[in-house]
């Protein structure tokens, strides 16, 4: 039987609850001192891990201390320094752009609106998401990365496998005032219980109301 929108409502606020409960300090991961290099950072993240884009930026903000030395930047050695996140050749090519247009078009500040930020070489809906909540604590949307994506399938808040159609889905489900939490909520969740392939569904709070959790169980 097909769940009616109010209860798969009224189930998606006691997801959120718990969640709150659960994972109570949920913050981004990706360790930052500025706005800027949250936008490095992020761009770093794509198909790779948090815990590896914190090692590479440890180093690669003191070589290049700012904004405008990622202007500047020999783009040889930007890729050198970034090499083991992955797909270093774009992401390098897209921080050096991205800085440059941030000098050239916004005075040298990253913006802080959806419009502005998706200009930006290498910043996408979900990456403008996570800059705008996490630095400028704005909810314009919900990030949905791939714990996002994976969870709120198996959680049944969404049946669509594209991130666009995921987050109207969530955006519909919670106020907009729950999307940044909501997102870094689930983010802890999958790292820490809803694996992919196999989740710990014993041991979540969540098993009672998860529809996946039947087949893990």
């Amino acid at each position: 039987m097909r769940e009616s929108f109010e209860n798969k409502k009224k189930r998606a606020n006691i997801i959120f609850k718990r969640l709150s409960k659960m994972y109570p300090g949920a913050k981004c991961a990706l360790i930052h001192s500025n706005v800027w290099e949250l936008l490095v950072a992020t761009v770093l993240s794509a198909q790779c891990t948090d815990k590896r884009v914190n090692i590479v930026t440890s180093s690669l903000f003191k070589q290049f201390p700012g904004i405008e030395a990622f202007a500047e930047c020999n783009l040889d050695d930007l890729e050198r320094a970034i090499h083991s996140t992955g797909f270093y050749r774009n992401k390098a090519k897209n921080i050096k752009n991205a800085a440059q247009k941030i000098l050239k078009d916004f005075k040298g500040k990253v913006p802080n609106t959806m419009k502005e930020l998706i200009t930006l070489p290498g910043i996408a809906r979900k990456s403008a998401n996570v800059l705008l909540y996490t630095w400028f604590g704005k909810n314009e949307g919900v990030v949905v990365d791939t714990h996002v994506k994976r969870i709120s399938n198996r959680l049944g808040l969404t049946n669509e496998k594209i991130p666009e159609k995921i987050e109207k889905d969530l955006m519909k489900l919670y106020p907009r005032k729950n999307w940044g939490k909501f997102a870094y909520y689930i983010v802890d969740h999958g790292r820490s219980l809803c694996k992919a392939p196999t989740p710990k569904c014993i041991k979540c709070d969540l098993k009672d109301i998860c529809p996946a959790a039947k087949l893990y169980l």
